[in-house]
């Protein structure tokens, strides 16, 4: 069992940054077809991608980050971040840690991100 622990999210003024942090209770970057990511839920709506960082190979992103948000990762501490800049008002969503170990997935509880004045 994996448990997930987010942090970061908060309300933040069109344009501004936010970072995300999500700290897993295991290791996770051992295996080839582990990796860790980011998903989000407005309301009313379905949770979507936004971006993943694997063990091995490049980072992916969501179409709609268009080059804004940048995810990265700690080994030594288990965590994983989301770097967000320029964020818009349709940015607003709860935002889900996942981890992808061993074939199974594990989420985190959620951190909401308000993107207003």
């Amino acid at each position: 069992q994996v448990q997930l622990v987010e942090s970061g999210g908060g309300l933040v003024q069109p344009g501004g940054s936010l970072g995300l942090s999500c700290t897993a209770s295991s290791i996770i970057f051992t295996f080839s077809d582990n990796y860790m990511g980011w998903y989000r839920q407005a309301p009313g709506k379905q949770r979507e991608f936004v971006a993943r960082i694997p063990t091995r190979g490049n980072q992916l992103y969501a179409a709609f980050v268009g080059g804004r948000f940048t995810i990265s990762r700690d080994n030594s501490k288990n965590s994983v971040f989301l770097q967000m800049d320029s964020l818009k008002p349709e940015d607003t969503a709860i935002y889900y840690c996942r981890a992808h170990v061993n074939g199974l997935d594990y989420w985190g509880q959620g951190t909401q991100v308000t993107v207003s004045f």
